[in-house]
């Protein structure tokens, strides 16, 4: 007797989503509750687990396929199957593709090891750097190599010795391999930023304003009481939230920053939440830490370790995204030393940071180097008047560079 899998309740207002990939193959023993496929929905992936123990059977969709809510996309049949390679396949529906089978000379060329089963971020990275999938061992759930595993791997091959001059690092051919292309559908998230960030551009007025502020006082705190900290909450104090609680002061002083246009009205709010843009390896998440103006530092600090953990996972929900008054996105992380971030819509301001980096400054008349970096705020002029905007990144810059503003408010 076999048993329907079907596409579960994917969140409020979501209808569907994309087979990302399959987990278990027909013929694979599954266990109760394990994951068998993970969906990529507009926010976030979601895994399918199986109803309970038996053999995986039928896979009545094909990865990069649109499903709703509701389908039925593979069947649990009874049994102990396999473990997983070597299995004999159960039969799959003809509804799914097909892959081309590559010319035998190119086949090692166009699929790395275990490129299978991997997600299609990974897969990308693996063809980029050059690495056989075989060598790296996976830290993603269940053991699946995620894209910061590939960097890692093409890293330290980077840093192994380099060849000796006897022997070049690239020896000429007189006829190397083809150059090839690649075309890879785009997941259902990327199609998301993508429209969601033009329609940013396309239906607000969006206008930067930068600023520049000493880190001097930040850092100075921070290496001053971090180890007690630590003890104390069992979390690290960051620059983060700092910077929150410098936009809480901003935003209660500026409050069309934390307000958004709906139609002919604008909605303001009397709370803060600030949505943290994050790096997923499907792309950029803005999970929402909420009532920043009532949380404290430590607690602001756990918010955003458990949500970058959690997108490091693809464990994200659709709650922990749902919402948001006002963006901070960190570029600095990168490297970047200026950028002009785009709103998140319907939000009408942003805040992005950038690195850290010693600069001349002039104090009380003379040159002294101090630890400096750009800020920006972007906004939509339709709602905010450069006049705000300015005055709610000066309040920042201020509190940040003297954060006793923090404690009394000012």
């Amino acid at each position: 007797m076999s048993t329907e899998v079907k596409v579960p309740t994917l969140g409020e207002s979501v209808a569907e989503a994309t087979i990302g990939q399959w987990l278990k193959q027909p013929g694979e023993a599954v266990s109760a509750d394990e994951p068998i496929a993970s969906l990529e929905t507009d926010k976030v992936a979601i895994d399918v687990m199986a109803p309970h123990d038996g053999v995986m059977g039928q896979q009545l969709a094909a990865e990069g396929d649109t499903v709703t809510v509701g389908a039925l996309i593979a069947t649990i049949e009874e049994g102990t199957g396999s473990s997983g390679k070597g299995a004999a396949p159960a039969p799959k529906n003809e509804a799914a593709p097909k892959a081309e089978t590559p010319p035998p000379a190119a086949a090692a060329e166009e699929a790395p090891s275990g490129a299978s089963v991997l997600s299609p971020a990974v897969r990308r990275a693996v063809l980029e750097y050059g690495i056989d999938p075989a060598t790296i061992k996976g830290t993603g759930k269940d053991g699946r190599i995620t894209k910061d595993d590939v960097v890692a791997a093409a890293k330290a091959k980077s840093a192994s010795p380099a060849p000796t001059a006897s022997t070049p690092a690239r020896p000429e051919r007189a006829e190397g391999p083809a150059r090839r292309e690649e075309r890879v559908k785009m997941t259902r998230l990327r199609q998301t930023i993508a429209k969601r960030l033009k329609s940013a551009q396309d239906n607000a007025a969006l206008l930067t304003t930068f600023n520049d502020v000493d880190m001097t006082a930040v850092i100075e705190a921070r290496n001053k009481y971090k180890d007690v900290f630590e003890k104390k909450h069992g979390i690290r104090l960051g620059f983060m939230s700092f910077f929150a609680k410098a936009s809480v002061l901003a935003l209660k002083d500026v409050p069309a920053a934390n307000a958004y246009i709906e139609g002919d009205e604008i909605v303001y709010h009397d709370y803060v939440d600030i949505s943290v843009a994050v790096s997923a390896p499907n792309g950029l998440v803005v999970p929402v830490v909420r009532d920043c103006d009532k949380l404290s530092f430590a607690q602001i600090e756990q918010s955003i370790a458990d949500y970058g953990k959690k997108a490091k996972d693809g464990t994200l929900t659709m709650e922990d995204m749902k919402g948001g008054t006002f963006t901070i996105s960190n570029g600095g992380v990168f490297g970047s030393l200026m950028s002009t971030p785009i709103i998140n819509p319907p939000q009408s301001a942003v805040l992005g940071l950038h690195r850290i980096d010693e600069r001349p400054v002039v104090r009380n008349g003379e040159i002294v180097i101090r630890p400096m970096m750009y800020i920006a705020l972007s906004y939509d002029h339709r709602l905010i008047d450069g006049r705000e905007a300015v005055t709610a990144l000066k309040i920042i810059k201020e509190a940040i560079e003297d954060p006793t503003r923090l404690l009394i408010e000012l």
